[in-house]
């Protein structure tokens, strides 16, 4: 496939993909946001109006993906041939770092907005750039461990999976060592995932200082200890192993229908 294709391809792909499992499963990640919130499940709104923050999601949802997926498959495509296969796993780590920093330009605004809403904490005025950012290092520092984790996992489980059925893998196929690797990523990150929470939901007059996200992992911990580490990490696994067979499904048949329209243009 040749750059310009590529670029479109995962423009493409990318963007249906997270649409679709954004608009699919935002309920789940609304309670997962409010089992999170330093305000408690029930002032955040319980299981009242689980659809709060959708309309910054639908919005950012699809250029998130895409510029993740463009820069994943750019990088993939220029290094994947200069280096030895055996190397290749850390060369998707790296890929995956990248794209998550890039990706994270748009993520996070369309986040901090989407998480105040869903924890019904209505803001008054406009949101200045700077708190629109000021999760950005958190959802990085939370974002490139899960991708660390998820697409070289990902990439593993297809090639093993490739070996053994010796032919080219369906996109449920792949919809599934998505799901799996997502849901092993989840877990794991779910700690960096309730701090980034915290500060995203953290009142303006909030200190600087504590919006660190070794401060809040600590503050975290004195208060609620492990529990509080982990809190939401049911429905959080849940939407990411659903959400990941939803996202690499539609991203692997987008991916198709997009190269077969292009190959005929």
């Amino acid at each position: 496939m040749n750059g310009k294709n590529l670029f479109f391809t995962s423009l493409i792909a990318g963007g249906a993909a997270g649409t679709c499992v954004d608009a699919a499963l935002f309920p789940l990640d609304t309670l997962k946001t409010r089992l999170q919130s330093q305000h408690g499940f029930l002032k955040s709104g319980g299981f009242k109006g689980l659809y709060q923050g959708l309309l910054p999601v639908l919005i950012g949802s699809a250029p998130t993906a895409a510029l993740f997926f463009v820069t994943y498959e750019s990088i993939k495509a220029t290094t994947q041939p200069l280096v030895n296969e055996s190397f290749h796993a850390f060369l998707h780590m790296g890929a995956a770092s990248l794209s998550e920093m890039v990706a994270c330009l748009v993520r996070v605004p369309v986040e901090v907005i989407k998480q105040r809403r869903q924890a019904l904490l209505l803001d008054k005025g406009n949101f200045d750039i700077k708190f629109l950012y000021r999760g950005y290092w958190s959802t990085v520092l939370r974002d490139m461990p899960f991708s660390l984790v998820q697409f070289p996992l990902w990439e593993y489980f297809k090639n093993v999976w490739h070996l053994y059925v010796q032919r080219d893998i369906h996109p449920m196929e792949s919809a599934a060592c998505g799901s799996f690797s997502g849901a092993v990523a989840a877990a794991m990150t779910t700690p960096l995932d309730v701090a980034k929470t915290r500060i995203m939901l953290a009142s303006k007059m909030t200190q600087r200082s504590e919006l660190k996200l070794a401060t809040m992992l600590r503050t975290i911990y004195a208060e609620q200890g492990i529990n509080g580490l982990f809190a939401g990490v049911g429905y959080r696994v849940m939407w990411i192993t659903l959400g990941g067979f939803i996202f690499f499904g539609v991203y692997e048949e987008a991916k198709v229908l997009t190269q077969l329209a292009l190959t005929q243009l």
